[in-house]
């Protein structure tokens, strides 16, 4: 179970001062450098995102991690930085955050590793990164011969640490633009029925069904970024729609991203850094609820596969909106990046969800200690439910318990960027898009452990996604996770803009 805290919100001394210091230049110039790692396993891996165990014995591409370093300088005053890590990973586990952290630390002296933000495109075919019952409520039966999750956070760690200093040493005064366009790629996948409960995936031809539950963020929005030879060397790109078209594969697979990457740096050369960055997108996926035949029809026409026709979408949008806004390249940005620990409600267990979760976990692991050979199907859906055991106990003896939960806040230029580590339904990226100051707001979610955060009337609803295994975290979080969020991006274009040296860096 995910570590949590027992007490009332604050904010630390350390953490106070990081956000006094980190007070915004308004013509700052910007340096930039970025790289990409390979973080592909080594075969064969066990694969995260289904409950049962899929081990992929080969890869359909490779997985990367995409590394984008910004720093802000007065003269050769440095301000600000951020070091954006987008990766080809299903979560951000917090044991994998700080091991990265620790490593850079000691590559770079002196480097406030805090500023180094790693976030997920959720592809389900990218290896398991947790086997720590106290840190996990997703656990596999590995078996022998298949690749340690170690062993595999070494490998990410060490070839992502390498990039990160590479991309680091690289920097040179750039410059940069933002834009967006429109692109369909997410589609709700919460099926409403009139009886009013949901279902994901749910049937939609059927009489009862009523209606998808939430809004459709088709908004793609994208950072460019220049070295100081006006090369294109950085391209983020925010999707609201999870990378799982290919989710029930067992293979190695980068999802929609590698054709992505693939049709960018065929147009815009070798040189450019492609990061995927998912925006909230919870009860979004690729895939079709209706249309399904039709959609069929125009990807055979077209010779199309339904991945080649996500990417494309994605391209379309990305080169279009590079297009029209290249010309409004700054090398000079407000630029200013804040991170703050919130303590955020936890979702209550019920009595009766605990009994129902209970009887779950008992007959997964009555069925496994009857024929072992089960573990490869029962044994995650046994530690999910076994999670909201620990839960309820807990919440037994601290009813007040609250929920750690890691957020950065940058401003750069007339665009706002804002993380949080959840699969954050769209209402709430909404929410912060709709009361942000900035010109222009990107949500990303997964830079950090996942887990659920539904909205109010989808935890009405039910289903998979908004029932409390799903989640540690409810509505009422979530309102305080986009309150605190929109506070600290407004405050970026309500503070006096001035010029401060951050001794945070």
């Amino acid at each position: 179970m995910k570590k949590t805290h027992l007490y009332s919100f604050f904010l630390s001394g350390w953490l106070f001062l990081a956000c006094v210091g980190s007070v915004i230049a308004q013509d700052a110039n910007i340096y930039v450098g970025a790289s990409t790692a390979d973080i592909s396993p080594e075969l064969p891996v066990a694969l995260m995102g289904q409950f049962h165990l899929r081990v992929a014995e080969k890869a359909d591409t490779p997985l990367y991690a995409g590394i984008l370093a910004i720093e802000s300088r007065q003269g050769d005053v440095p301000l600000d930085t951020v070091v954006f890590v987008s990766c080809d990973l299903v979560y951000i586990s917090d044991q994998l955050r700080d091991e990265l952290r620790a490593e850079v630390k000691k590559r770079i002296p002196g480097f406030n590793s805090d500023k180094i933000i790693l976030s997920a495109t959720h592809t389900h075919t990218a290896p398991v990164l947790e086997d720590d019952p106290d840190e996990s409520s997703f656990l596999y039966p590995i078996p022998e011969g298949v690749s340690k999750v170690k062993s595999y956070r070494d490998l990410f760690t060490h070839r992502v640490a390498d990039a990160i200093v590479k991309a680091w040493d690289g920097r040179e005064r750039g410059s940069m633009t933002w834009g967006l366009n429109r692109a369909a790629v997410g589609y709700n996948r919460r099926a409403v029925y009139e009886d009013g409960t949901a279902v994901m995936y749910g049937k939609t031809d059927v009489r009862e069904f009523q209606n998808l539950e939430g809004y459709e963020d088709h908004d793609i929005n994208s950072l460019f970024f220049w070295n100081g030879r006006d090369e294109l060397i950085a391209m983020s790109i925010d999707v609201a729609c999870p990378a799982q078209e290919n989710e029930h594969l067992s293979t190695v697979n980068a999802d929609y991203w590698h054709p992505v990457r693939e049709a960018l740096q065929e147009k815009f050369g070798s040189q450019l850094n492609v990061l995927g960055w998912i925006g909230a997108a919870g009860d979004q996926s690729p895939h079709s609820m209706y249309r399904k035949a039709g959609e069929a029809r125009m990807q055979e026409l077209a010779n199309k596969t339904r991945l080649d026709d996500i990417a494309d979408r994605i391209v379309r949008a990305t080169v279009d909106t590079y297009e029209i806004v290249k010309k409004d390249k700054h090398s000079k940005v407000a630029f200013s990046h804040k991170m703050e620990k919130l303590n955020l409600p936890m979702r209550m267990i019920t009595k009766e969800e605990y009994e129902e979760s209970k009887e779950v976990q008992e007959d997964c692991a009555a069925q496994i200690a009857a024929d072992p050979t089960k573990a490869a199907q029962l044994h995650a859906k046994m530690t999910w439910f076994g999670d909201v055991l620990k839960r309820y106990d807990m919440q037994q003896k601290h009813p007040d318990a609250t929920y750690e939960t890691e957020i950065h806040v940058l401003r750069i230029g007339d665009s706002a960027v804002c993380t949080n580590q959840f699969e954050l339904f769209t209402d709430y990226g909404i929410r912060i898009q709709a009361r942000s100051k900035a010109v222009q707001t990107f949500v990303v979610q997964l830079a950090g452990p996942g887990t659920y955060l539904p909205s109010a009337k989808a935890m009405s609803g039910g289903g998979y996604s908004a029932v409390c295994q799903s989640n540690v975290v409810g509505a009422e979080g979530g309102q305080v996770l986009v309150d605190r969020t929109i506070e600290l991006i407004n405050s970026f274009w309500e503070e006096k803009e001035e010029v401060k040296v951050n001794n945070n860096l």
